[in-house]
């Protein structure tokens, strides 16, 4: 039996973590790794080596495919736009990953689209008038301060700045005038605290969205995701969800898509807690990861089913409380010399190692834990990955 072939574009944990799905759908797996050493690289058995922005790598890769999909946004359009050239199904597609790829493309898009997002300015590119454009918006801002975002490139805190003077960017002006990336200037937003709603929606429009989880960051790095979001009422989750969908559907995004939120105390209805978008992901995201142990369809398994335009499965969650915890760097040379203190004092965590070598603050791995009492499932998932990090 030919199996259908998807190519991912990208060769991190998050293609490795679509592997065990494919294997269950029977759907052979392709993906375009950096290198043969990459998280997926090391498990994926059809891995040919390129770059995303190798037109003739990415080209080679979809051959025979019946889908390419992503597993990050940064492909530039023109190789896009070959693929659809050459008759492949691209999901997303361009014109939606490009409001991923360009915070500012993003920001107007969700304007136009009624989407609540924070007070923002996109910045000129002529520095002396970007000057004044910043100081402006600091002046209006309640304590003086905003935060600058590059338009592109920037992910897991890079490219992001709270700053309360002109000269805290000083640097930034210099690259937009080099030609990198245009600035954003956003709110300070007061939130109460970080949501993330994950939705999938398939090429004829079927939508779900999984349980409103809470997203602690640590350093403006995902530290733990609390599914569900605790305290989160039935209406406060709906009109999350409510958001999510009309995004994805604005925008036409195909496959998984996450969307942050800040919790905002009185933005809501009637004075009640509401939210305002904060970013987007097309493709599978770290606020998903609970999904794979704590839901009845994983986050991957709904990507590719999504991509192929199958029936989206159930989402609901299979334990009243999951935790995921991220093992953010390690004082130990290798995590898997952690394994049996960790699976030994831990038996309900289930530790998910990325393959990479070790560096400060790197993401290296996860820990899901579930259960019925919120208190213990969080320590230990906490515990648990407190052990691969050597401490």
């Amino acid at each position: 039996m030919a199996a259908p072939v998807i190519t991912v574009i990208g060769g991190g944990q998050l293609a490795r973590m679509m592997v065990p799905a494919a294997v269950r759908l029977g759907v052979h797996l392709r993906v375009l790794v950096e290198d043969p050493g990459t998280s997926a690289g090391q498990v994926v058995a059809d891995a040919p080596v390129g770059a995303a922005s190798d037109e003739a790598a990415v080209r080679a890769a979809a051959e025979g495919s019946v889908a390419v999909t992503f597993e990050h946004e940064h492909v530039p359009d023109p190789v896009l736009q070959a693929l659809l050239s050459d008759g492949r199904s691209v999901q997303p597609g361009p014109e939606a990953l490009s409001r991923a790829q360009d915070k500012i493309v993003m920001r107007r898009t969700l304007t136009d689209l009624g989407v609540p997002c924070p007070r923002w300015a996109a910045l000129s590119r002529d520095t002396a008038e970007a000057r004044r454009e910043l100081a402006d918006f600091l002046a209006g801002s309640p304590d003086g301060s905003a935060v600058v975002k590059t338009s592109r490139g920037g992910y897991d805190g890079k490219g992001v700045r709270v700053v309360s003077s002109v000269d805290d960017v000083v640097d930034w002006f210099e690259g937009v005038e080099a030609g990198g990336p245009a600035l954003l200037v956003e709110e300070k937003v007061p939130f109460v605290r970080e949501l993330a709603v994950l939705v999938a929606r398939r090429p004829s429009g079927e939508t779900r969205t999984w349980p409103v989880v809470e997203s602690v960051q640590r350093d403006g790095v995902c530290s733990e995701i609390i599914a569900p979001a605790p305290g989160i009422t039935a209406d406060e989750a709906r009109r999350a969800d409510e958001v999510a969908v009309a995004i994805a559907e604005g925008l036409g995004v195909t496959g998984v898509l996450a969307v942050e939120m800040f919790e905002v105390a009185g933005a809501g209805p009637d004075g009640t807690p509401g939210v305002l978008v904060n970013e987007l992901a097309m493709r599978p995201h770290n606020s998903g990861h609970w999904t794979i142990d704590g839901s009845v369809t994983s986050q991957f398994e709904q990507h590719l089913r999504a991509v192929l335009d199958l029936p989206l499965g159930d989402t609901a969650a299979t334990a009243p409380w999951t935790v995921m915890a991220n093992v953010l760097g390690s004082t130990l040379p290798d995590l898997t010399d952690a394994l049996p203190g960790v699976l030994g004092s831990f038996p309900d965590a289930r530790v998910e190692l990325y393959g990479k070598a070790v560096r400060e603050g790197r993401k290296l791995a996860h820990v899901n834990v579930r259960g019925d009492d919120l208190d213990t499932v969080r320590r230990r998932a906490q515990q648990a990955a407190a052990v691969l990090r050597g401490e």
